[in-house]
Parts: C-alpha cells; sequence; structure tokens
C-alpha cells in the first residue's frame, strides 16, 4: 500500500499511440520490480510462515486427500492465495497512488484508449502475481517434494486467477479515492473470500450449510481447479472451475472496460 508510483509524463512524449500500452505496462511493471523486497519477498515470507505454522501444527492430524500430505495440500493453495491477493493489490494500489498523487493526469493526456489501459493494469498485475507465486513455490520445495498431475490446468488456472484479480484490483482503484476506501475492498471481500475458498482445508470437511456457501464463492474454484493440477483430485469438476473463474473474468472485464471507457472517476 505504501508502494512507490513513477510519474508518466514520458508517455505522451514518446509513446505512439499504438504503442503507448507498452509503455504504459512497462511502467506498471517497473513501479513494483523497483520495490521487490516489498511486493515479491515479503509475501513469499507471508505464505512460508503460514506453511511453517499449519504445516506443523496439524500435518500428522489431517489427511486431505488419499497419498498426499497435509503439507503437500498446503502448498497450492498457499501459492495461488498469494497469486490472487498480489495481482489485486498491484492494480488497485497504483492507480489510487495516481489519483492521490495526481501524476494520473499525465496518463489521461495520452491518446491510450480504455483497452490499453486494460492491457497496461491487468498485464503488470498478472506479472507481479506469478512472480509472487513463483517464488513461494519455490521455497515450499524446502518442506515438500514437487508434484504436478497436469502442467496445462496449473497454468490455466494460475494466468486465470492473476487475470481476474488483476481485473478486480482495478475495478477497485477506479471506485476507490483514497487508500481507505480500497482498504475496505481488500479487507472485507477479497481477503475473506480468499481464505473462504479452501486453501487451508477441503469444502468437504465443512458442515453442509458452509459447504453449500462455499460453492458461491468463485475463488474457491480458482484454488480447487489450480490444485487439481497438482494432485489430479479436486472437490468439484476442473471444468466446472474453469467455466466459473472465466466466466467471472469476463463478466467482471466487461463492466471494467465499460468504467474505462466512460472515464468513471477518472476525469474530473
Amino acid at each position: 500500500m505504501n508502494e512507490k508510483t513513477l510519474s508518466t509524463p514520458h508517455l505522451h512524449a514518446v509513446a505512439a499511440p499504438n504503442d503507448g500500452w507498452k509503455m504504459l505496462l512497462y511502467k506498471e511493471v517497473l513501479r513494483f520490480w523497483r520495490v521487490a523486497f516489498q511486493t515479491i519477498a515479503a509475501p513469499v515470507l507471508t505464505a512460508v510462515l503460514y506453511l511453517m505454522i499449519f504445516g506443523h501444527v496439524l500435518s500428522n492430524r489431517v489427511q486431505v486427500y488419499p497419498g498426499v500430505s497435509y503439507v503437500a495440500f498446503l502448498v497450492p493453495g498457499l501459492v495461488m492465495m498469494s497469486v490472487l491477493q498480489n495481482a489485486f493489490a498491484n492494480s488497485a494500489s497504483s492507480l489510487v497512488q495516481s489519483k492521490i498523487m495526481g501524476n494520473l493526469v499525465f496518463t489521461l493526456l495520452t491518446p491510450l484508449t480504455g483497452w490499453h489501459w486494460f492491457v497496461a493494469y491487468v498485464g503488470a498485475a498478472i506479472a507481479r502475481g506469478l512472480l509472487v507465486g513463483l517464488g513461494v513455490y519455490l521455497v515450499t520445495l524446502l518442506y515438500a517434494p514437487p508434484q504436478a498431475a497436469s502442467v496445462l490446468w496449473i497454468a490455466a488456472f494460475a494466468l486465470l486467477g492473476a487475470g481476474l484479480m488483476g481485473v478486480l484490483g482495478l475495478l477497485a482503484g477506479l471506485w476507490a479515492d483514497k487508500f481507505d476506501q480500497m482498504a475496505v475492498f481488500q479487507n472485507f471481500i477479497v481477503m475473506p473470500m480468499t481464505f473462504l475458498a479452501g486453501v487451508f482445508y477441503s469444502i468437504h470437511s465443512l458442515p453442509g450449510l458452509w459447504q453449500t456457501l462455499s460453492h458461491f464463492n468463485p475463488f474457491f474454484y480458482m484454488i480447487d481447479g489450480f490444485r487439481y493440477g497438482f494432485f489430479g483430485v479436486s472437490d468439484v469438476s476442473p471444468w466446472l472451475s474453469l467455466a466459473v473463474a472465466g466466466g467471472s473474468f469476463v463478466v467482471v472485464s466487461v463492466v471494467t472496460l465499460r468504467l474505462l471507457k466512460t472515464g468513471y472517476k477518472l476525469r474530473g
């Protein structure tokens, strides 16, 4: 939330209309990369602490899938949770910071379309989400052996999850005018839905009512489908998870692109 934001006057001076989105994407990637210790290393450390604490306490008491240790079960959930939360944080915090610091006007002066904004902000969010997820996965190899039943499923849900949360972050950034408003979105929507999506448990271990409610949480399908790529086992069909995650991405993208086209809360 305290990440640095780079000013963008060079976009108007240098970038041609067809190349402007590349400059904006570069600026957004550079923005989080220049403070990688905060934006990448810190989330990796947080996820590893979750693994150490929950794995140590429950490793000998819980076995969700036959032949899969609880620590191994945790790894995909923590990786995807990190991907989702950091993809959201990147696009949301960038846009809100630009509003507060006043340098958003330089981007508004460029001939960039709504599509250009969308691709640049969401693209950078995907990049950060995947980098953090990869970092978490590499560190967790110290605690659990690598498993991959289907690399394609893993890649599909990682990209789709990061993309969906990048769009949600962009939507939150458009709506929020200050960090307090963005924090409401993150703390009362993103965080609870992520933690209640089966990161630390299988929904089959929940009472009937909570199992039913879990099926209305799109985050559950992203995490469950991602976990299927590792073990070939999931709580619901990976095709259903793919359909729900893909449908959610399309719906949120259409809404966000519409708001970008109208300049919602961007042009006073």
